[in-house]
C-alpha cells in the first residue's frame, strides 16, 4: 500500500506510517499515511521560515496562479475527493461532495483577493505630511485543523493565509490525513515555492506541542477542542504571537409554543445529526416550551425512526442541505458514520 509522506521543505519524506481507516467500514483501508515526529515539525517549521522572506515578496499574480489552479483541480476532482472525505470522515457521499466544492470555492475566492491586495492613503493631520497603510504578512503560520471538516476548514486557513504571503506549517486531524494530504499535493503541483507549505501529519502531543513550543510561529490558527484551545491560547502568550481559536459548545434548540411544528422538528434534526451531528454548531439539548412540549417529542420520535445509521457511500436522501442532487433518491434519510 502506498505510503504518503509528510512534505518539509518541498520534499516527500517519511517512514513508516499508521493505516486510514474507514469508519464505517472498517475493512477499508484508505490508505498509509506517515507519522510526524517533533524533529520533522522543526525541520518544518525551518523550512517555512528560510521560505518566508522569498514568498512575502512574491508577485500577486503568481499567487493567484498557483491558487486558481489548485481551486480548478479541487472542483475538477469534486466526486473523486468528495468520496475520499467520506471513507476517511465518515460523512454521507453527498455531504462529502459539498464540502469539497466549498474548499474548491474557497480558494477560488482567495484567488482573486491575491489581486485585490491592497493598503491607504490618508492625509495627516501635518501640513505636508502623508500617511500610507500597507498590510503585511505576518511570518510562518500554524495551522491545526481538526477531522469534522477535513476539506473545508484547511481550504480556508491555507488560502488565506498563502494569499497574504503567509508560510505555513501545517497539522491535520490525526484521523483524517488524507483530504489534507491530498490539498497539499495538489498545491505543489499547482508550482508552491519549496518550504512555503510544510504538511506534518502525526500526533498532536508530538507534532501539535512542537508547534506551541516554537518561537518561530508567528500565529496559529486552530480549530478544535476547548481543552486544547485553551493550551494554544496560553502557549501563544507565552511567545507573544498572534492566535485564532475556533472551539466547541454544548449548544441549545430552542422550541417556543407558537413554533411551526414540523419545521421545528425537521430544523432540530439537521441540527443534531447532519453531517454525523459532528460540527461545533451542531445542537446537543433541545429546550421546549411547556405548550408544544408533547406535540413535538412525539413528533421528533416518530421523524427519527425514519432514520438510518449506514455505510457513508450508500446512496440515499441525508440530513441537511443537499449540494449534489445526483447523489440522492428520495427513499430513506441515511446518518454516516462519522468518526
Amino acid at each position: 500500500m502506498t505510503l504518503h509522506q509528510n512534505l518539509i521543505a518541498g520534499e516527500w519524506v517519511g517512514g513508516d506510517g499508521v493505516a486510514n481507516i474507514n469508519p464505517s467500514d472498517t475493512n477499508d483501508v484508505i490508505g498509509d499515511y506517515a507519522r510526524a515526529s517533533a524533529e520533522d515539525a522543526k525541520a518544518a517549521i525551518a523550512a517555512a521560515k528560510a521560505a518566508f522572506p522569498a514568498w512575502s515578496r512574491s508577485g500577486i499574480l503568481e499567487r493567484h496562479a498557483i491558487l486558481r489552479k489548485t481551486a480548478d483541480e479541487i472542483l475538477a476532482r469534486k466526486d473523486e475527493l468528495g468520496r475520499l472525505l467520506s471513507r476517511e470522515e465518515g460523512k454521507t457521499l453527498a455531504e462529502g461532495i459539498g464540502e469539497t466544492v466549498r474548499a474548491g470555492q474557497i480558494f477560488d475566492f482567495f484567488a482573486g483577493e491575491a489581486l485585490r491586495l491592497a493598503g491607504e492613503v490618508i492625509p495627516s493631520v501635518r501640513p505636508n505630511i502623508g500617511v500610507e497603510i500597507t498590510r503585511e504578512p505576518v511570518g510562518v503560520v500554524g495551522i491545526i485543523t481538526p477531522w469534522n471538516f477535513p476539506i473545508a476548514i484547511p481550504a480556508w486557513k491555507i488560502a488565506p493565509a498563502l494569499c497574504y504571503g503567509n508560510t505555513i506549517v501545517f497539522k491535520p486531524a490525526e484521523l483524517v490525513p488524507g483530504c489534507s494530504w491530498a490539498i497539499v499535493d495538489i498545491l505543489v503541483r499547482a508550482g508552491l515555492p519549496k518550504g512555503v507549505l510544510n504538511l506534518v501529519m502525526g500526533k498532536g502531543s508530538v507534532v501539535g506541542q512542537t508547534m506551541l513550543d516554537s518561537p518561530d510561529i508567528q500565529a496559529i490558527t486552530f480549530t478544535g477542542s476547548t481543552g486544547t484551545g485553551k493550551r494554544v491560547a496560553l502557549a501563544s502568550v507565552e511567545h507573544n504571537r498572534k492566535y485564532q481559536l475556533e472551539m466547541g459548545g454544548k449548544n441549545p434548540f430552542v422550541v417556543l409554543d407558537d413554533a411551526d411544528l414540523n419545521v421545528a422538528v425537521e430544523a432540530a434534526v439537521n441540527s443534531a445529526f447532519f453531517s454525523t451531528g459532528q460540527r461545533c454548531t451542531a445542537s446537543s439539548r433541545v429546550i421546549v416550551t411547556e405548550g408544544i412540549h408533547d406535540r413535538f417529542v412525539a413528533a421528533m420520535g416518530e421523524r427519527m425512526k425514519g432514520l438510518i445509521i449506514d455505510d457513508a457511500l450508500k446512496a440515499g436522501t441525508h440530513i441537511g442541505p443537499v449540494v449534489d442532487q445526483s447523489q440522492l433518491n428520495q427513499d430513506t434519510d441515511y446518518i454516516a458514520i462519522g468518526r
